[in-house]
């Protein structure tokens, strides 16, 4: 004799049991989630940050590697004391003429540029002047915030110096500019100036 199935649904515990797991197994979805946005956030954060400090490497790199031996003169046509300054209590963190500044319209201008940089506040600031002498800084260029300090120091005749205290007209060997940065720590830069300008 032949058996016949039946037809057997759920019952509601049944039912209320699959439910359960299955909000337990949503809940722990959105939790893992919430996780992953919030770690793509800080990790969005931190390469930001990164790419700040990397661009600000950048130009330094760039501006000291073109570094000129060029003395400048400020708004009264006093000389300035050297071609190359920095590290000094009320000077700039640094200061120099660079070449290569790139000119595409042809303007009546040298292709040389006074750059300096400075610590204001917490923020690292990159200063240029349209003119070599008597040139007013333009607005400042804002490379990194959060530094909660800056140390330079300067090889020039096979010794470090703190300040930069070579004669008027002459370029150090190498540059470490020292940050330490309220989310990274202390992060150490060490640049080459062209050769044949020591």
């Amino acid at each position: 004799m032949m058996r016949r199935a039946t037809a057997r649904g759920f019952t509601l515990i049944e039912t209320l049991v699959a439910l359960v797991v299955f909000a337990l197994v949503c809940a722990a979805g959105v939790g893992v989630m919430a996780w992953a946005s919030d770690n793509r956030g800080v990790l969005h954060g931190r390469m930001e940050r990164l790419a700040a400090l990397q661009r600000s490497q950048v130009l330094l790199k760039a501006d000291l590697s073109q570094a000129a031996p060029r003395r400048v003169r400020d708004v009264h046509g006093a000389p300035a004391r050297t071609v190359f300054d920095g590290g000094r209590a009320g000077a700039p963190l640094l200061a120099l003429t660079r070449r290569g500044w790139s000119n595409p319209d042809a303007e009546a201008r040298a292709s040389l540029q006074y750059v300096e940089y400075r610590l204001d506040g917490d923020r690292l600031e990159r200063r240029v002047h349209r003119a070599l002498d008597g040139g007013q800084a333009e607005p400042p260029q804002v490379l990194l915030d959060g530094v909660e300090a800056a140390t330079v120091a300067f090889r020039f005749q096979g010794q470090w110096m703190d300040g930069w205290q070579g004669s008027p007209e002459d370029l150090p060997e190498a540059v470490r500019l020292d940050l330490e940065l309220a989310d990274i720590g202390v992060v150490r830069q060490l640049f080459l100036l062209p050769e044949g300008a020591w």
